[in-house]
């Protein structure tokens, strides 16, 4: 007999990026006494590893619970960006309602819509928080008009259709139903989540029934699954079944060792737990996502969607360049293996497989995001490779046509800009579908685009606008290959020797291009060390000296002028190499490469097949 447990709700907070979910939740954990009151507390605490909180984004899913009245209130926070979009479908299954987050003044973004549309298929029901409503530019109760024409979009019920809006200030930690009422703190949120979110359901009698739906993964204690009690109750050193909606004949008894519960940013240890609660197992090691865990005597597994496909690969290899093993600590194949599988752990949207070459992996992603994110954490760890170039991966169809990743692109840019936007893009096989006023002197660009043509746009893009513009892509689907794209038009600076770069040779250098090291730097023949100005590459020699003899001294080169360096970031390095470059990754370094470092044999490959297009 099903039941509903009133003291628990379950609620997830989706929004785009940037729109100030994290803070929200930082604030919620505040003013439910998580703190002590005296407690230092740093600044968006859910975002726990450094990449996330340099970069501002969420890239894993994080939960956390407040009590309130008597009611203990499970969040989790989820990622904003589209490439991290598999970690939404799944904690959505674990929650009774959500909380839409949209900022004040830039109204409902692409992402918006992407995690709008995954709730409203699922039935939840929708809290609508407009945050910002601080900022001098803020437009509220426009946004509040946009946003009940993006459920109208979506093709929103009545009942969806008819959802309360809160008008927030996570910053100054204040919220309110009424735009003209001012409040001093977040209650409002909590009533509207206490009213509006169904208490979750489930026959406690029934036999046990929870799917797990977020993986960690803790050096000392292992795999630790999360997920909600949907049905019966767990408990400590109960004997459970493994099994998967899409794996039927997977069936494996084990046993629970330890299970937890939520309470504000820790795990508390419990002996039991009934249905509703979103609780930690460890001490299972086959564990993965999509697997539910049922009594021996009744096993049904939930059913569970598919997690999206990746539509990006690149090849991680062993650093095999002169450099190479001086800077890393792990260098081997044996180590860039077992760290690439233990990823898989934690990462359900990454793929990666074993290749011809006992020193090279496919490593298969949602976008360039992901595996940079991927890369980044890997060079801090202390691990040294070499990456390609990025490639998307086609599919066919039951005809034997060839297909590629579509994305739908939005595109913010200052009025100025959209021409220059529109025609590079267009260059790129992109389709511009839709063009609107934005907000403000700004217009809105929409097209659709082959994932590849995405590939080494960003920082054309930043560029083109002056760093003005914003873009955000959403994978779309699978469409017909759209023809050949010529890449990167500009060549390769080439080092012609190894040795280390000098300004007498870096001075002759720069009048063929822009220079990505300055003087001082080990450099070694084949290496990338900047751009030039025309199609073709050119080998230049930064190492050579100037002959000095009694009228010509070494003093003078103090009066040459280097123009500073172009650093490239992960990013850059990421979009700038073309496919027949390498990037190395070390924990002090990036070097880009050409696969062949040789002057002759890479004379002769290009001889015998032209430079690819992808």
């Amino acid at each position: 007999m099903n039941q509903k447990r009133e003291d628990v709700r379950n609620v997830a907070i989706i929004a785009h990026v940037d729109h100030g979910k994290t803070t929200l939740v930082d604030e919620l954990l505040k003013q439910s006494g998580v703190f002590r009151e005296n407690q230092e507390v740093m600044e968006r605490v859910m975002d726990s590893n450094d990449i996330e909180r340099e970069r501002g984004i969420t890239i894993l899913s994080k939960n956390t619970a407040v009590m309130y009245n008597g009611t203990k209130i499970n969040i989790i926070d989820t990622p904003g960006h589209a490439d991290f979009g598999g970690e939404v479908e799944r904690v959505l299954k674990m929650v009774n309602g959500v909380i839409l987050v949209v900022d004040a003044f830039e109204g409902p973004m692409p992402q918006t819509r992407f995690v709008l549309k995954k709730a409203l298929e699922l039935q939840l029901p929708v809290i609508v928080c407009i945050n910002k409503i601080d900022r001098p530019e803020a437009r509220p109760l426009a946004v509040e008009d946009e946003v009940l024409e993006l459920f109208l979009d979506l093709d929103a019920n009545d009942a969806q259709l008819d959802c309360p809006f809160v008008f927030a200030s996570a910053k100054t930690g204040s919220a309110t139903t009424n735009i003209t009422v001012k409040n001093k703190d977040m209650k409002p949120l909590f009533d509207t989540i206490i009213d509006y979110i169904p208490a979750p359901e489930g026959d406690p009698d029934a036999g046990t029934q929870l799917l797990i739906s977020t993986i960690d993964y803790n050096e000392y204690v292992g795999r630790i699954g999360v997920g909600k009690v949907d049905n019966g109750s767990i408990s400590v050193n109960q004997e459970v079944v493994i099994t998967n909606h899409h794996d039927p004949d997977k069936q494996k008894k084990v046993k629970v060792s330890k299970l937890y519960e939520f309470d504000g940013l820790s795990k508390t240890e419990v002996k039991q737990a009934g249905i509703g609660s979103i609780v930690a197992i460890s001490g299972i090691s086959d564990l993965h996502i999509g697997d539910t865990l049922c009594s021996p005597d009744s096993p049904a597994p939930i059913p569970f969607q598919k997690i999206s496909e990746p539509t990006i690969a690149m090849h991680f290899m062993v650093n095999d360049s002169p450099l190479a093993g001086k800077e890393g600590k792990y260098i081997t194949s044996r180590h860039l293996r077992d760290r690439l599988f233990r990823e898989l752990n934690t990462d359900v949207s990454l793929r990666v497989e074993e290749t011809d070459s006992t020193d090279s992996f496919k490593v298969s992603g949602r976008g360039e995001l992901h595996l940079s994110v991927l890369i980044e954490n890997m060079r801090r760890e202390g691990y040294e490779f070499s990456v390609s170039k990025a490639e998307v991966l086609y599919r066919q169809d039951e005809k034997g046509h060839l297909l590629e990743p579509m994305e739908q692109v939005y595109i913010d840019v200052p009025e100025e800009f959209a021409g220059n936007v529109i025609e590079k893009l267009g260059q790129r096989k992109g389709e511009l579908v839709n063009m609107t006023p934005g907000n403000g002197s700004t217009t809105r660009l929409e097209f659709m685009i082959p994932s590849r043509g995405l590939i080494g746009y960003r920082g054309e893009f930043l560029t083109d606008t002056k760093g003005n513009g914003v873009m955000n892509a959403v994978f779309d689907s699978y469409g017909p290959y759209k023809g050949d794209i010529s890449y990167r038009n500009l060549g390769s600076l080439i080092a012609f020797e190894a040795g280390e770069a000098i300004t007498y040779g870096l001075f002759n250098a720069q009048e063929r291009g822009i220079l990505f090291i300055g003087p001082g730097e080990k450099v070694y023949a084949g290496m990338v060390i900047g751009q030039t100005g025309r199609s073709e590459d050119i080998e230049v020699n930064v190492c050579k000296t100037k002959k000095l003899t009694n009228t010509r001294s070494s003093s003078a080169d103090e009066a040459l002028r280097l123009t500073p360096p172009k650093i490239l970031s992960l990013e850059q390095a990421l979009d700038f190499i073309d496919t027949d470059e390498l990037l190395e990754v070390t924990p002090s370094s990036l070097r880009i490469r050409k696969k062949i470092l040789d002057h002759t044999l890479r004379k002769r490959a290009a001889l015998q097949g032209q430079k690819p297009t992808r």
